[in-house]
């Protein structure tokens, strides 16, 4: 398999960010091509302090690298070291068609809402599909609500190669496992919209904080309470293995126990399930002539592809000289 995938460096990766796709991502690198970039480009659309955006590309790289991706197994690289891709988005935007952009969800979603789409937003799926058809990737690891973007890739792939002859390759959605339910500390999905995230990399006086502001009912400490439908509990879950959450569960059933004692059993189990990608995060931030040498060693790798599948292309539209 030819491995591609992308994260935006938006904000600080959280829980949901890692138990619903970096885990994942992770778990399949080492195939035949894993490319795993950080989506800069994309990050323009949302943000535009360039301090931030700077800031956020270096901890999404210490945190991925930190979490367990190997350079040594995986190409990790920032989008914006590849030019490539955004010459191969112009030449996929000649022959792609306006009602297809105009069905796509982020562009129907911020328009239903009133909030004005730049045409950044609106061409976002055409980079997107830059993106993956630049590495001739076979398949890409998405959320369930993100396999219409690997649709519109394939799509527009079809068309090109309508126009131009076989060309591009179309590549295949690996639907990502999400079935881990990942609550927030209002017992909502975790997400950064709804400002109810827990951090993976904080430090453990504001972790403990976090943990301890979750949200939870009001019944006794004495009284019996259902594991079930307990964010908490929920949360525990992901970290302990099947003999841990029946202990817990039945501390849950028997009554006289707090929710406090809950949450310190979460906030031990978290402290153990990271603590060693804490480690290997402190040695990274430490060494940021090391990190910078792995992104730039990866784009050098990622671009030696991208150039192979250009000029491929170029010469497909007649931008180049027809080969003899």
């Amino acid at each position: 398999m030819k491995i591609l995938s992308g994260i935006q460096p938006t904000g600080r990766f959280h829980w949901g960010n890692y138990f619903g796709a970096i885990r994942q991502y992770i778990s399949l690198q080492g195939h035949e091509q894993s490319f795993y970039f950080i989506a800069d480009l994309h990050a323009l659309t949302t943000v535009r302090e360039p301090d931030v955006l700077r800031q956020n590309v270096k901890d999404a790289a210490l945190d991925l690298l930190a979490l367990g991706l190997d350079p040594k197994r995986a190409t990790l690289f920032r989008q914006s070291d590849v030019p490539e891709t955004t010459e191969l988005t112009w030449l996929l935007m000649t022959i792609t068609q306006m009602h297809l952009l105009e069905k796509c969800h982020a562009f129907k979603d911020k328009k239903a809402k009133g909030i004005a789409a730049d045409a950044g937003l609106f061409t976002y799926p055409v980079l997107m599909a830059a993106d993956i058809l630049i590495y001739d990737s076979t398949t890409v690891p998405v959320g369930a609500d993100q396999v219409q973007h690997v649709e519109v890739t394939r799509d527009l792939a079809q068309r090109f190669n309508a126009t131009y002859g076989e060309c591009l390759h179309l590549p295949e959605a690996y639907v990502l496992d999400e079935s881990a339910k990942v609550p927030g500390t209002d017992g909502e999905k975790m997400s950064k919209s709804y400002g109810n995230t827990i951090p993976i990399f904080e430090t453990p006086k504001k972790l403990r904080k976090t943990i301890m502001s979750i949200k939870t009912d009001s019944t006794p400490m004495e009284s019996p309470k259902n594991p079930e439908a307990c964010s908490v509990y929920e949360l525990y879950k992901l970290f302990a293995g099947p003999e841990e959450q029946a202990i817990l569960a039945e501390r849950y059933r028997g009554g006289g126990m707090g929710y406090g004692e809950a949450k310190e059993s979460l906030y031990q189990a978290a402290m153990s399930h990271f603590g060693a990608a804490f480690e290997r995060r402190t040695q990274l931030e430490s060494s940021p002539d090391v990190v910078e040498d792995i992104l730039r060693e990866g784009a050098h790798r990622a671009r030696a592809k991208a150039r192979e599948v250009v000029e491929r292309v170029r010469s497909a539209c007649g931008l180049l000289a027809k080969p003899v």
